[in-house]
């Protein structure tokens, strides 16, 4: 059953308190939210995991490779 999100934040929208705590799996550094492209920036490790549904992916095998 689908939760909805609180009024506050449109659907699919991550958790800004999520935002906070989450870092990159392979460095540990913080990461940069990107709302227009739906994923989380790590410059450290040059990769973007993407966020679907809302839930940011934070496996570096579905991570896109950064130029």
């Amino acid at each position: 059953m689908p939760t909805n999100p609180p009024p506050d934040r449109p659907a699919g929208s991550v958790d800004p308190k999520l935002l906070e705590i989450l870092v990159c799996p392979l460095t540990k550094s913080t990461l940069e939210y990107d709302a227009e492209k739906q994923e989380l920036i790590s410059r450290k490790a040059k990769l973007a995991y993407p966020i679907r549904d809302g839930i940011p992916i934070m496996l570096p095998e579905e991570a896109r490779r950064l130029e």
